[in-house]
């Protein structure tokens, strides 16, 4: 899939050296068809690494596709220059009078926080209930998962006494559903949060649905019986690196944290992780936009 970002944003550069397919804004404007437009509202602090993931899992049908950029206003990042957000991210008040067909919501590092002290929560209910009306379909990930079922639906979320930290395995709840076309009956995905939302709680409303499982940590992955909203508890984005990372700033802060789970050989930090994920990681963002937003969002957007 062409993706059609800025010319000089980062990740642009970083995917055009791994092959991938990425349409320059001027290419982009000789072509005789609509792309979708998908806004992605990047709660991250590592804003770069986690905006270049996800478009990389976003370029891999025939399919052009126009991204743009979202940030919280109310909240100030400071792991990435104020100039990349002025250059590249655009605030709700400047998209709020537009329609898009899709929209993905990253996680966020404040899960062991109640949603409502998070500071820039009443900003983010403000972009999720202007969702409903101006977005065809919603990915949320993680924490964003756990936010929108809470907020949309009113399950709540659950801390952990110990973190979901690894790679695990997850075997599929409702094989048929078209989100999961192309899985194996068992794969897997990495997981880093201190909380859950619990499978009773989610099973409870009879407007979602559990489509993955996990017997170590878990949901992995459900939807609303509707296909507007779709919630991955894990992230199937995740480089091979993403968790080492994490692994060793903590360890370097002295933290009391665990080797992440099924990650390493034998599970042993000394050794180059094994990427397990990764087919499932392209299939999911890959079925989402096919199956509920090409096939399915109004030619016109103004029809949503």
């Amino acid at each position: 899939m062409p993706i059609r970002i800025p010319d000089a944003l980062p990740a642009t550069s970083i995917l055009e050296g791994e092959n991938i397919f990425v349409m320059t804004e001027h290419r982009a404007m000789h072509q005789d068809i609509r792309p979708l437009r998908v806004l992605l509202l990047n709660l991250m602090p590592t804003k770069i690494v986690t905006e270049t993931q996800i478009m990389r899992k976003l370029s891999n049908t025939p399919l052009q596709i126009e991204v743009e950029l979202l940030r919280i206003a109310s909240h100030q990042s400071k792991n990435v220059s104020a100039d990349h957000l002025e250059t590249f991210y655009r605030t709700f008040d400047e998209v709020k009078d537009y329609r898009y067909d899709g929209m993905i919501i990253t996680g966020a590092p404040v899960e062991t926080l109640d949603f409502e002290t998070v500071d820039y929560w009443p900003e983010l209910v403000k972009i999720m209930d202007w969702s409903l009306t101006n977005v065809h379909s919603v990915f949320h990930v993680c924490w964003g998962a756990q936010a929108a079922l809470y907020h949309h639906y009113g399950v709540p979320k659950h801390n952990l006494d110990e973190k979901c930290f690894g790679v695990f395995e997850n075997r599929l709840i409702k094989p048929s559903s078209p989100l999961v076309r192309g899985f194996n009956d068992v794969s897997m995905m990495p997981h880093s949060r201190h909380s859950e939302t619990r499978y009773e709680d989610i099973v409870a409303n009879q407007k979602l649905e559990v489509i993955s499982y996990s017997d170590e940590c878990g949901v992995s992955i459900a939807k609303s019986i509707d296909s507007k909203h779709f919630f991955v508890f894990g992230h199937p984005e995740y480089d091979r690196d993403t968790l080492k990372l994490e692994y060793d700033r903590d360890v370097e802060r002295g933290l009391d944290i665990k080797v992440p789970v099924h990650y390493y050989p034998n599970d042993d930090p000394t050794k180059a992780p094994i990427v397990s994920w990764r087919a499932e990681g392209q299939l999911i963002y890959t079925n989402w936009l096919n199956y509920y937003v090409y096939q399915t969002t109004p030619y016109d957007l103004e029809a949503l």
